[in-house]
């Protein structure tokens, strides 16, 4: 039939087998195998129903997002499910691995749909700031309901197949292992009932209750509004949703179309897109030497078990590696040992865990007050008190007591790396592996390379982030490495600004605005101030909060007060410490701004320090300090980081907004913006 597709006939069932590796996703190759295909068997008389069954690891996992914004070819998917849903003989879908965005479309044009049970169906297009374009908002519903419909799709998660079976999205569940056979019998048994085989499309029952209501779609709206804050995609799915109630299905799929070619030429969309390649894209390492050999890494020992080193540990007991993790004391030993078990015990109160899976893993870890019981660990990583002799110290240590080809790794978060490696005598197996707090959950992992870090070491740390499902982002040594030094520039100058005029919640809100969880003081609050307002010899604002016993929410109050349920509401103490402190400075308190400006002064300042960043060679793209701010500060990923967007703001304006403030623009920034380049090129 074709080099991705072949059909075979077995009695009077015929199979339609797409192979097209990796995902087997919808490309014009794809879609032309499919078309050929039906029309092949569309000429045998004796088939009476055809299974469409995909090759290797997965169903047709979903649209080939390359081929957006590019010339469309035919056949288009649209000519495919016409094709389908024109065919004289039922057209059953089965399924395995996942059927995701333009895959599972597919499978809601077909008659009938059965999956394995490990298989997952879903349409996550609204992850890449877009909606189902090939009917997904208008054929789901029809399956399913409205309210469950706008749910699965302004959510974009995956519905495992036995949920996906009890709510209508497939009609079988297969035997693991023998989706070809039961599909089969599936089909024939389909061919001993007869009689009509209803398409999606012609179904209108579920939509009935929700016609003439728009109260409905303007109450999820409402009830959405915080998680749908500033993004266009969930908007336009509520739309296509209440047009699949209110029109017939043909007029339905045009104004589906019409919100997706909205979405597609929009910012959101390209900057969701470009995220998508951009995280991806971090694991490649193109300055390392081919065929570059893996540690490999069985053993784990963690020193330290704080918030930090628990939360790190359980990373490893995640993926099923045995963890030691060692403490200086018995108390702080079994405090973070409890801590790690009541994780657990927390996740499987939510379901998220069943008991014998929260023993499995704490039958993992030991813990020890022995640095000696690290002998033998394949990795080891540090995660103590960010003191630079105290870190130094641990490293002769363990450089003492670690086998040979053990991988030593510190998990600072500012400090020099370098510095740290030559308190060892084997500076090539030491590498920073930066987590982000709270490290169990965050997905970004920075990978440290020192001066002297081996290939072997970097390879096999960047292999490992995958290992426990983190996002690795290769960094070089500075301060603060990528996320941390160019971040803390909008956490100085909010500092700054916040003494000139503009109220901290102003600040606050013209951040949260743009697309932040909370503003830059809020997030000061959340961290603790006797964690970030100590230290050095300058007087700063945070540190005259913490001799105000102002140590953040979690005491109470910081630039905030706070309630029992963690409520901010402005604070006259935090108030008046800033008129004081900024009296003290000789600030004039005058300024007042737009919630525009305010963006600008505090984020123009952070694209210059990562272009800064990128031209040191501190980060090897600009991609990954896009990633790197996403996953590590929650930059809102529909801007697609600073980066990105500091290419949709115009770079000369950026530029020219720094010399007014001063600022000297990096000399990057300066030749880009001179010659109309872009940071994502």
């Amino acid at each position: 039939m074709s080099e991705v597709g072949g059909i075979q006939v077995q009695g009077d069932v015929g199979i339609i087998t797409i192979d097209s590796p990796p995902v087997n996703a919808l490309s014009v190759k794809v879609r032309r195998a499919m078309v050929d295909g039906l029309e092949a068997l569309a000429g045998d008389k004796a088939v009476k129903v055809i299974v469409l069954i995909c090759e290797g690891r997965t169903f047709i996992a979903g649209a080939d997002i390359t081929e957006l914004g590019k010339p469309p070819q035919e056949p288009l998917l649209r000519q495919v499910f016409d094709q389908i849903e024109g065919s004289k003989v039922p057209v059953i879908a089965a399924i395995h691995g996942t059927a995701l965005g333009g895959g599972y479309e597919l499978a809601l044009a077909c008659h009938h749909r059965i999956a394995v049970p490990s298989a997952k169906v879903g349409l996550p297009e609204v992850k890449l700031g877009l909606l189902p374009g090939a009917g997904g908002t208008q054929r789901l519903p029809r399956l399913v309901g409205v309210d469950c419909a706008l749910d699965i799709v302004t959510k974009g998660d995956p519905v495992p197949a036995a949920a996906a079976f009890d709510l209508g999205m497939i009609d079988a569940l297969a035997t693991e292992g023998r989706l070809l056979e039961d599909a089969i019998a599936f089909a024939k048994r389909k061919i001993v009932e007869g009689g009509p085989h209803r398409l999606v499309r012609d179904r209108e029952g579920k939509l009935a209750e929700a016609r003439g209501r728009p109260d409905i779609f303007a109450g999820y709206l409402k009830r959405n509004e915080k998680a749908f804050r500033g993004l266009e995609a969930p908007v336009n799915i509520v739309k296509a949703i209440e047009t699949a109630v209110e029109l017939p299905f043909e007029a339905g799929l045009k104004r589906e179309r019409e919100l997706f070619e909205e979405l597609v030429r929009g910012s959101q969309s390209a900057a969701r897109r470009y995220v998508f390649f951009a995280e991806r894209q971090t694991a490649k390492i193109p300055d390392l030497p081919a065929g570059v050999a893996q540690i490999p890494v069985r053993t784990v020992g963690v020193v330290g078990a704080g918030t930090m080193g628990g939360g790190i540990a359980m990373n490893f007991l995640d993926a099923g590696l045995a963890v030691t993790i060692v403490e200086t004391s018995r108390d702080a030993l079994d405090r973070g040992l409890a801590r790690i078990r009541a994780n657990y015990e927390g996740s499987a109160r939510k379901g998220r865990l069943s008991a014998e899976q929260v023993e499995q893993r704490m039958g993992l870890i030991k813990g020890s007050l022995d640095l000696q019981d690290l002998a033998d660990a394949d990795l080891i990583i540090e995660a103590v008190f960010e003191e630079i002799e105290i870190k130094k110290d641990i490293f002769r240590k363990l450089d003492a007591t670690c086998k040979a080809g053990a991988i030593l790794a510190s998990n600072t978060s500012y400090l020099d790396l370098n510095e740290i490696a030559q308190a060892t005598s084997r500076p090539e197996w030491v590498v920073g592996l930066h987590f982000f707090s709270p490290a169990n959950v965050m997905r970004l992992l920075e990978v440290v390379r020192g001066a002297k870090t081996c290939p072997e070491v970097v390879v096999t740390s960047m292999a490992l982030a995958k290992t426990i499902k983190k996002v690795p982002v290769l960094a070089n040594v500075c301060h603060g490495f990528i996320a941390n030094r160019i971040m803390s520039v909008r956490a100085k100058g909010a500092e700054r600004l916040v003494l000139e005029g503009p109220a901290l919640e102003e600040i606050d809100r013209a951040l949260y605005d743009y697309g932040f969880a909370v503003g830059p003081f809020q997030m000061m609050d959340i961290v603790g101030h006797d964690v970030i307002g100590r230290g050095g010899t300058e007087p700063t604002l945070r540190g005259d909060l913490v001799k105000l016993g102002r140590l953040g929410q979690k005491h109470g109050g910081g630039f905030y007060d706070y309630d029992e349920s963690c409520n901010p509401t402005p604070s006259p103490a935090a108030a008046a410490a800033i008129a004081e402190f900024a009296a003290a400075k000789g600030v004039e308190r005058t300024r007042h701004l737009s919630s525009d400006e305010i963006v600008k002064e505090l984020l123009y300042p952070v694209v210059n320090e990562a272009a800064k960043a990128l031209e040191e060679g501190i980060a090897l793209r600009a991609s990954d300090i896009d990633i790197s701010c996403i996953m590590g500060y929650n930059w809102p990923a529909h801007t697609g980081g600073p980066m990105f967007w500091a290419d949709t703001e115009g770079l000369p304006k950026i530029v020219e907004h720094l010399q007014s403030r001063g600022i000297q623009p990096a000399d990057l920034l300066m030749r880009l913006a001179a010659s109309g380049g872009k940071f994502a090129q």
